[in-house]
């Protein structure tokens, strides 16, 4: 896999759901504007 440009699509993935199941990326597409986020944090230091 190579690095994503600005302004390519993401490639579909899913998370798990809190009400249970899956979300996927791709559900969103053509529905809604999606922001990814993506920072790191260390929970070692709490």
């Amino acid at each position: 896999m190579t690095g994503l440009r600005f302004g390519q699509p993401a490639p579909d993935f899913a998370l798990p759901s809190t009400g249970g199941g899956e979300v996927r990326l791709s559900g969103f597409r053509g529905t809604a504007d999606v922001v990814l986020v993506f920072y790191c944090y260390d929970f070692g230091n709490i």
